[in-house]
């Protein structure tokens, strides 16, 4: 399946895990989320967004909605900043071992819409605005849901060849 091509989203269900922590960021990331997906024509009620306390709580929530069968992707939201102390690379580790591991243990996409920031104003240019405004280094919640769509699709071809 190339980039360019268009996926069929009759019947398509997506859920979408935002962690709170970091909200400022991660309810950019969301709005970006969202806007991309009703642009793409899916239907409110074709996506559910499920709200976490933190980045590593993100894969605790996904492993059951993954596991219902009730999805074809998941699309994991949030933002770890650095700090002065070495919890963010355990966070950061945590993390993305958590996401991988539904990913890989259901099948279904899951989708790193994770920021790992040095700074506050690097997560906000990669939401794209920075603290005056101007666009940023583009919005990684509309990336997320691209890459979302682009994988549903992936799998799909890659169940049919598989049967």
């Amino acid at each position: 399946m190339s980039q360019d091509s268009v996926i069929d989203i009759a019947g398509l269900n997506i859920a979408i895990v935002a962690a709170w922590f970091n909200d400022d960021v991660t309810q950019g990331l969301l709005a970006g989320v969202v806007k991309t997906l009703t642009e793409s024509g899916l239907s409110e009620s074709q996506y559910k967004i499920i709200r976490v306390t933190g980045a590593v709580e993100l894969a605790q929530a996904a492993m059951p909605l993954a596991k219902s069968g009730k999805f074809d992707a998941i699309i994991a939201l949030g933002a770890i900043i650095r700090g002065k102390t070495s919890h963010y690379d355990h966070v950061c580790s945590m993390t993305a071992h958590g996401l991988q591991r539904v990913s890989l243990d259901t099948g279904l996409p899951v989708v790193f819409g994770v920021l790992t920031c040095d700074n506050v104003q690097q997560a906000r240019e990669r939401i794209s605005y920075d603290r005056v405004g101007h666009k940023g280094e583009g919005h990684k919640g509309e990336e997320a849901a691209r890459t979302a769509l682009e994988m549903i699709a992936v799998m799909r071809e890659v169940r049919a060849i598989c049967q």
